[in-house]
C-alpha cells in the first residue's frame, strides 16, 4: 500500500472518546418528523450510557428536516439545559465535523458529555423539496430547468473518472455488491435482498453511467454517540472508542476541472501521523457512499493505493466482513439506506462497534483499528467538504 509521508501532527485528542452508539432503525417513508427522530435518538442515547438527560450538556445536531428549528430550539423542545451547542449543516460530512467539534469542547472541559446526533424524516415528498432547495445554485441554476439531485452532478464525475482511470461499470459494481452483502447481515439494513453483479449491471440507468444501484435509498433515521473524556466515561462504567486522528477540509483543489479527489488527499498524513499508524494498520474502513465512484476515489486518497489505481485496488481486493479489506461493514448507505444527514454519521456508529467488538453479526474478526470518513454538500459540480478519523479500541 502506498504510504504518507508523515507530517507535523497537531494537538493529540488524549483521552477523548466516543461512547453508546445508537441507531435509530430506519424506514423508507415516515408520518414523523425530524424533531421525533432526533427524540428517539436522545432517549437511546440515554439509556444506552444509563444517564440522566441532564448530564448531557453539549449537544452538536445534524439535520436537514429539522428546519426552521435549529439546534437551539431542540434544546426546548426535549428539556436540555447545555453549556456547549452547534448545528453542523454540512451533509455527509456533518458526522466527522460534529466530533471533532465535540472532542476539542470535552478536551477544554467546556463540556462534559456532548450528544452529537443526525436525524432525518423522509415523507412522500420532502426529498423533492430537499433537493430544489439544497444550495443557492439547485435553487436558482438547476432545478427551474428540470435538472433536480446530484445524480447528473455525479455522473460527470463517474464519467470523467472512467474515462482517465480505466474504472468500468463492474468495478463499481463490485461495490455495490459487496455492501449488499454486508448488509445482508446487518438487521437495521433496508434492502433485505441479495445483489448479484448482473442485477447491478442490468439495472435501470438514471443519468449515464450511474444506475440503479448506484444512487442511495433516501429514507427516515437517526444516528447518535456521545463524546466524554476518558474519566468520565470510567466514572459511568462505559466502554468507550479512543479518538485516535482526524482531519477536515473544504474546497480543495477547486482548479481541478473535473473532480477526480477529495480534501483527504490534502491531509491524509497529517492524519496517520495523527494515530501514529499507517493505513495497512486499519482493520476495517468505513467510507462515505453516495456512490460507488466516491469510494473507489477515497481507496485513493485516504492512502489504500495511489492516484489513479482505484479500478486496480478494487479488483484486487475483497470488501466483504471477511475479506481482505473490509469495508462499510453495515452495509453502508447504498444497502442500508441515506437517513439524510445521518447518512455522514452511520459510519462513525458502525466504527465504534466494530472497534469496541460490539458489531454483532457484521464483527470483523479480532477489529482493533477502524477510519470512518465523510464527504458532502455538492454545490454543483462537486463534492465541497470531506473529513475523516481513525478510533481504537482498548487494545489498539
Amino acid at each position: 500500500m502506498t504510504r504518507p509521508e508523515p507530517q507535523a501532527t497537531r494537538t493529540p485528542y488524549d483521552d477523548v472518546v466516543l461512547v453508546a452508539p445508537v441507531t435509530v432503525p430506519y424506514v423508507r417513508y415516515s408520518i414523523e418528523g425530524a424533531h421525533w427522530w432526533i427524540g428517539r435518538a436522545l432517549q437511546a442515547l440515554t439509556r444506552e450510557a444509563g444517564i440522566a438527560p441532564g448530564a448531557i450538556d453539549g449537544l452538536c445536531l445534524a439535520s436537514f428536516t429539522v428546519g426552521p428549528d435549529t439546534a437551539i430550539g431542540i434544546t426546548q423542545h426535549f428539556g436540555l439545559c447545555v453549556r456547549w451547542l452547534d448545528h453542523v449543516a454540512m451533509g455527509g460530512v456533518s458526522g466527522i465535523i460534529s466530533l471533532r467539534r465535540a472532542a476539542r469542547a470535552v478536551q477544554a472541559r467546556d463540556a462534559d458529555i456532548v450528544a452529537c446526533v443526525a436525524a432525518d424524516t423522509n415523507h412522500p415528498d420532502s426529498f423533492r423539496r430537499t433537493l430544489s432547495t439544497f444550495s443557492r445554485f439547485a435553487q436558482d441554476g438547476v432545478y427551474p430547468y428540470g435538472s433536480g439531485g446530484a445524480n447528473a452532478s455525479f455522473a460527470l464525475i463517474a464519467r470523467h473518472y472512467m474515462e482517465k482511470f480505466g474504472a468500468t461499470r463492474e468495478d463499481f459494481g463490485k461495490i455495490a455488491v459487496s455492501q449488499r452483502s454486508n448488509a445482508l447481515r446487518n438487521p437495521n439494513a433496508l434492502m433485505k435482498t441479495p445483489l448479484s453483479l448482473d442485477d447491478y449491471m442490468n439495472a435501470r440507468p438514471i443519468s449515464d453511467p450511474i444506475h440503479l444501484y448506484d444512487c442511495v435509498m433516501p429514507c427516515a433515521g437517526a444516528e447518535a454517540f456521545l463524546v466524554m473524556r476518558r474519566e468520565t466515561a470510567t466514572q459511568l462504567g462505559l466502554a468507550g472508542a479512543r479518538l485516535l486522528a482526524t482531519i477536515e477540509r473544504h474546497n480543495a483543489f477547486s482548479d481541478d476541472p473535473i473532480q477526480v479527489r477529495g480534501g483527504w488527499a490534502k491531509d491524509i498524513g497529517e492524519l496517520y501521523a495523527m494515530a501514529s499508524i499507517r493505513p495497512d494498520d486499519l482493520d476495517v474502513v468505513q467510507t462515505y457512499d453516495d456512490y460507488p465512484v466516491i469510494v473507489m476515489m477515497q481507496f485513493e486518497d485516504l492512502g489504500f493505493c495511489g492516484k489513479g489505481e482505484g479500478p486496480d485496488f478494487v479488483r484486487q481486493h475483497d470488501f466483504t466482513i471477511d475479506g481482505s479489506f473490509p469495508q462499510n461493514t453495515s452495509g453502508g448507505q447504498l444497502s442500508v439506506g441515506q437517513a439524510g444527514a445521518a447518512g455522514g454519521h452511520l459510519g462513525i456508529v458502525e466504527a465504534m462497534r466494530q472497534v469496541r467488538g460490539a458489531a454483532g453479526p457484521t464483527q470483523v474478526a479480532g477489529a482493533r483499528l477502524s477510519l470512518a470518513s465523510g464527504f458532502g454538500m455538492i454545490n454543483y459540480d462537486r463534492g465541497l467538504s470531506s473529513g475523516a478519523a481513525i478510533l481504537g479500541g482498548d487494545n489498539a
